[in-house]
């Protein structure tokens, strides 16, 4: 199981504009639960950033773009609800 750079990321930024206020505890506690349940980070890289950057399909959200990116091209599964990635050429979960 992986968890992407990203996703520390998007949680901080959210958490920030007061989107987010319940995460406190996984901004300090979340490379802990990460290891403790044997998830790998899964940084992100320049040709990830290129795909993301790419996709010619409509995604406002950049933090869900580069996930895409990321699943496609390192062949992993992307869990989520967002419908809007399905279009992605990336396998799905959820």
């Amino acid at each position: 199981m992986y968890v992407s750079s990203a996703s520390a990321w998007e949680t901080a930024t959210k958490h920030r504009l007061g989107r987010l206020p319940s995460a406190e505890v996984l901004l300090q506690e979340g490379s802990n639960l990460q290891q403790a349940q044997v998830f790998f980070t899964l940084p992100v890289s320049w040709r990830h950033g290129l795909r993301a950057g790419s996709y010619a399909l409509a995604h406002r959200d950049p933090f869900d773009r580069l996930l895409a990116a990321q699943a496609e091209l390192d062949d992993l599964t992307l869990v989520t609800l967002d419908p809007a990635l399905a279009a992605f050429p990336c396998r799905r979960l959820w």
